[in-house]
């Protein structure tokens, strides 16, 4: 089983070369087809606010997405004119203020879901909500693109987040989808000191499903400490030489996350690689 329908989005052309090339490696290793997805938001205006909103608001606003459009879809053909697989350009029109509606919706019929990451110095939060967003309901794996990705390989030597949760038995599935006979996957159990040492039966099992594939498979126990998972899972992954994380995304409750906070935020924020979030 191999990954043939690239759902790749495409939001701000600061990222757009970073997450088409990172489709590109995907889709010629598994002879996909890429689509690039461009979703026009809508200014929204709430009433009951005392504001009126002259129309040259909304003529600029409407300008202005004309405008990156326009720029998304030159880079789109730029990188995809000359290969061998299928491209598809897609422009959708928001029915709401957020893209993330549309996207789930395309992301029904997709194998993967390419995004970029968030700018950490951006002044609002609304990219991160969109992640969250769209990680949450698509029901997709989907992998969260640096801003400054340039790597030559993608999915090949992954290292899997694992912790019997649902969502990390998702993404252990998911990395499969991606690996080739002769890849590596190095599973990394991280385990609090409070419980029993040593890799439980199914740790062991799992890594026995993963050979059968003639996957070069290790898997290995951390004790979890601070700073925390992200910084761990970030630090196995650069010392494996891994192209990718993959990782069960959101174990708890909205309301949880709100107040507590979720690792799955953390890593978000703190990625070196690429990261595919299961839920």
């Amino acid at each position: 089983m191999s990954i043939k329908t690239i759902l790749t989005c495409l939001t701000d052309v600061d990222t757009a070369d970073s997450v088409l090339a990172a489709a590109a490696l995907l889709a010629r290793r598994h002879g996909g087809h890429v689509i690039g997805l461009r979703t026009l938001e809508s200014l929204m205006v709430y009433p009951g606010i005392a504001l009126h909103a002259p129309d040259i608001v909304f003529t600029e606003f409407g300008a202005s997405q004309a405008r990156q459009t326009d720029e998304l879809k030159r880079i789109f053909d730029q990188h995809f004119h000359a290969e061998n697989f299928v491209s598809e350009w897609r422009l959708l029109k928001s029915r709401s203020a957020t893209a993330a509606e549309r996207v789930v919706e395309s992301a029904q019929s997709a194998d993967i879901v390419l995004m970029p990451a968030a700018d950490p110095e951006a002044e609002t939060n609304a990219h991160t909500r969109l992640l969250e967003d769209v990680i949450r309901d698509a029901g997709r794996p989907v992998i969260v693109v640096p801003r400054d990705f340039a790597g030559d390989k993608l999915g090949q030597k992954i290292l899997i987040g694992w912790n019997g949760t649902r969502e990390s038995v998702r993404a252990v599935h998911d990395a499969r989808t991606l690996l080739c006979a002769g890849d590596s996957a190095h599973i990394l159990r991280i385990s609090d000191h409070g419980e029993n040492p040593g890799l439980d039966a199914t740790s062991n099992d799992l890594a026995a499903a993963f050979a059968r594939h003639q996957i070069d498979t290790t898997l290995v126990e951390r004790f979890w400490e601070q700073p925390g998972v992200a910084a761990a899972l970030n630090k196995e992954a650069f010392e494996q030489g891994a192209d990718m994380i993959a990782v069960g995304a959101f174990g708890h409750s909205r309301a949880y996350d709100l107040v507590i906070g979720a690792a799955t935020r953390e890593l978000l924020r703190h990625a070196n690689l690429p990261v595919l979030f299961s839920r």
